[in-house]
């Protein structure tokens, strides 16, 4: 049985990415590390992990070929929270296949994506 997903993301700046997440994003700091270079986050049912890079792999940059999707039940609440205090990605919209969502870059330009299905409860 799969329990949780919390994916782990690479950083360079653990104290700057946890700061993004709890004063942009209302996250909590629900854990870190320092000695060991991790970190975790939560905000409801999502949780996120960072780490600072793995000596044994090449890294240069943050890199997510895709992004992170999140689900909420408050998009224009939370589109009014953020879309002047994080690069804008795309701005709240209706989209063809049912959802509203607009989607922001992190501190360390990891794309994250919020969404809520149209008709429950937004703004359309």
């Amino acid at each position: 049985m799969l329990t949780r997903l919390a994916p782990m993301l690479a950083t360079e700046n653990i104290p700057a990415t946890i700061k993004f997440y709890v004063e942009v994003l209302g996250f909590e700091c629900q854990s870190q590390m320092p000695e060991a270079g991790w970190a975790s986050v939560r905000r409801e049912n999502v949780s996120i992990m960072f780490s600072l890079p793995n000596k044994h792999t090449p890294f240069t940059t943050p890199l997510l070929t895709g992004s992170l999707y999140i689900t909420t039940d408050e998009v224009d609440v939370i589109w009014e929270q953020v879309k002047g205090r994080a690069e804008v990605c795309y701005p709240i919209d209706n989209f063809y296949y049912g959802m509203r969502e607009f989607a922001i870059y992190d501190n360390n330009h990891y794309l994250l994506q919020f969404g809520q299905a149209i008709g429950s409860n937004t703004q359309e």
